[in-house]
């Protein structure tokens, strides 16, 4: 069912415009990108430190709590749902997190806006499994995506990533390893497990609290 659009939504997207690039994307992503428009993050963020991605960052809690306990880091945070973009943004704003940007687009785009070889880690926290095969190439493991995020990633920077589907979850080992990346530090239940530093998302407290096994994974690039 789709969202129904939230009340003076961009107003409030405005509102929040000194945190948050918008983007009005070229709707054919692949020649989009031929165009590059990258971001300048030390612009962004007013420093040189180092920038990490989390894709889908739905409400912002990860990407807010991981901006809080890194000072030293900075956190893009992309979202392409306007609707629950603006309750990321506002809370960061609402809590003076200083080191969180937001970027409203796809990860279609990634290589249009990102410089190559620039992002520290990217972090997949419960994206949607798309569970119908003829809907693979949306999963955001697929290989199409994989080329991007090898792209923007540093030399021996991780991808982490979590989620609660059990076959997204094989399915994202399965297109990785293809690809050739490494893993490490598999968790096929994350909360009943010695894993310490865990930044719970949204999702994550919902399902976790119902019983419901978190999948973990990092993955890197020799």
């Amino acid at each position: 069912m789709r969202m129904r659009k939230k009340k003076h939504l961009e107003e409030r997207l405005e509102n929040c415009n000194n945190i948050i690039t918008l983007f009005s994307d070229d709707a054919n992503f692949i020649t989009a990108i031929e165009k590059k428009e990258y971001i300048d993050t030390r612009e962004l963020f007013g420093n040189d430190n180092p920038v990490v991605l989390e894709i889908g960052c739905g409400k912002g809690k990860f990407a807010c709590e991981l901006a809080k306990q890194n000072p030293d880091i900075n956190v893009l945070a992309l979202e392409k749902c306007a609707n629950v973009l603006v309750i990321a943004c506002e809370k960061a704003m609402n809590e003076n997190i200083e080191n969180v940007k937001f970027l409203r687009t796809g990860a279609e785009y990634l290589e249009k806006y990102i410089k190559p070889e620039s992002i520290e880690r990217i972090y997949l926290n419960f994206s949607c499994p798309y569970p119908k095969n003829r809907y693979a190439n949306h999963r955001l493991t697929n290989s199409r995506f994989l080329k991007s995020y090898a792209s923007v990633l540093k030399k021996g920077a991780e991808i982490h990533q979590k989620t609660d589907n059990m076959h997204f979850f094989e399915y994202s080992i399965e297109q990785l390893t293809q690809f050739g990346f490494s893993l490490r530090n598999v968790s096929l239940d994350l909360h009943n497990s010695d894993f310490e530093g865990n930044i719970e998302t949204e999702y994550e407290h919902r399902f976790a609290s119902m019983g419901m096994p978190i999948y973990r994974l990092e993955a890197y690039l020799k």
